[in-house]
């Protein structure tokens, strides 16, 4: 069913897909995230995400907790480099109860100091659970490394300093900047009506008072391949190589989706997983990953394995990227490579909650959402020249970084 929009007056956008289902999704985005942090804020777009939920002017901390916890719904939020999504999963007659507490929480949070020195706790204790898995560290560190310096490479968690150093103040300031109309889409997949809906988003928001929110985000400007290795007390190396890839809007995201995916994606026959596990048993995972940001992007390719085997499953990556170079993929090759990929989009498609995500962030960015018969049709347009000269420009091995967690 085709998606309908509306944009209030003060600048929020509403943007619904119907669907038949007595469950619905809805979400709020906000159009700001860890690169929106000045360096004092470090960790704050995260921080503010766990606070938001800990009380309004109207309601204690158990009183948002409860207002759709306790009718079955399921409530979460999250923090990216560029957005901050709060969404909720409910059945379909909760609607004015999810965007009244959505509106709630958004504007009206108070962030009472004694939840923010909890909080800091929480926090503090998921930064020490990532430090305590390296295939999960090294991507984090990873970024930092590939952007040094620029805001898309701080993590988004904070580090243990930055967040202990978070005060109230700095919480009103980053979202009095950032949560404006302007900068906000509300995305929901349900049964109700539009209509019915746009009733129900403007009663709860257009009191709002429109806000300027102009976001000033520095470019990223590469500045060439590097290498480092850090010692851990660890088992296994932990590798990763990477590059900045393409932006959110660059014609040749698509081509470099189907790339990583044929390289390392979530299929039990990518390049790296039958070269590295099923031909050599080095590794029990792999994987390479493809994100794309407003106006750059990353490519990454990570394996974790054995210190003697570390130098052979290194040749081997190196191996299938020069395939991926010099290689021109066949007919039934490229075929191949599409059909997976276009699999893997329809199912993820039926799934309305990927759906309210995908939805809310395309419009948060670009103001539109591609159906999906559109992306099928860029993807088996794509030819295997396309396909060469993208893997030159992205998999050069003198342009490609590396950082190592070794024992």
């Amino acid at each position: 069913m085709d998606l309908q929009y509306f944009r209030l007056p003060n600048g929020i956008r509403l943007v619904h897909q119907q669907q038949a289902s007595q469950v619905a999704h809805c979400g709020i985005f906000i159009n700001a995230g860890t690169r929106d942090e000045t360096l004092r804020e470090h960790g704050i777009a995260h921080f503010i995400e766990h606070t938001i939920f800990k009380g309004t002017e109207k309601r204690n901390l158990f009183q948002v907790l409860n207002r759709l916890e306790n009718i079955g719904a399921d409530l979460n939020a999250f923090t990216s480099k560029e957005e901050t999504c709060i969404y909720a999963s409910f059945m379909s007659q909760y609607y004015d109860r999810t965007l009244e507490l959505f509106q709630d929480i958004c504007f009206h949070s108070v962030f009472p100091d004694k939840e923010i020195t909890k909080e800091k706790l929480v926090v503090l204790d998921e930064i020490r659970s990532y430090k305590d898995n390296p295939a999960e560290q090294i991507l984090d560190d990873f970024e930092d490394f590939l952007f040094t310096g620029h805001p898309l490479g701080r993590n988004i968690l904070g580090t243990s300093g930055s967040v202990r150093s978070i005060s109230r103040n700095q919480i009103l300031s980053f979202t009095g900047r950032n949560y404006q109309p302007n900068n906000i889409v509300i995305a929901s997949v349900g049964s109700i009506s539009f209509a019915k809906l746009l009733k129900l988003v403007a009663r709860h928001f257009s009191d709002q008072r429109a806000g300027s929110c102009t976001l000033d985000r520095a470019p990223f400007i590469p500045s060439g391949a590097a290498s480092k290795s850090i010692r851990k007390k660890i088992c296994q190396v932990h590798c990763v190589i990477g590059t900045a890839g393409y932006p959110f809007f660059d014609e040749r995201r698509i081509p470099l989706a189907l790339l990583n995916n044929m390289l390392g994606g979530p299929i039990l026959n990518s390049r790296l997983s039958l070269a590295l596990r099923e031909r050599n048993g080095l590794t029990y995972h792999n994987e390479s990953n493809y994100t794309a940001f407003s106006d750059s992007g990353l490519v990454t390719i990570y394996f974790g394995t054995d210190p003697a085997q570390y130098e052979r499953a290194l040749d081997l990556v190196y191996r299938e990227l020069k395939r991926i170079r010099e290689q021109r993929l066949s007919t039934l090759q490229l075929h191949t490579i599409q059909k997976q990929l276009i699999g893997q989009i329809v199912i993820a498609r039926e799934s309305n909650i990927s759906t309210m995500l995908a939805i809310g962030k395309s419009y948060l960015f670009q103001n539109r959402f591609e159906p999906v018969e559109s992306i099928i049709s860029k993807i088996e347009a794509v030819g295997s020249e396309q396909l060469l000269t993208i893997g030159n420009e992205i998999f050069n091995e003198a342009e490609l970084s590396i950082l190592t967690f070794k024992p």
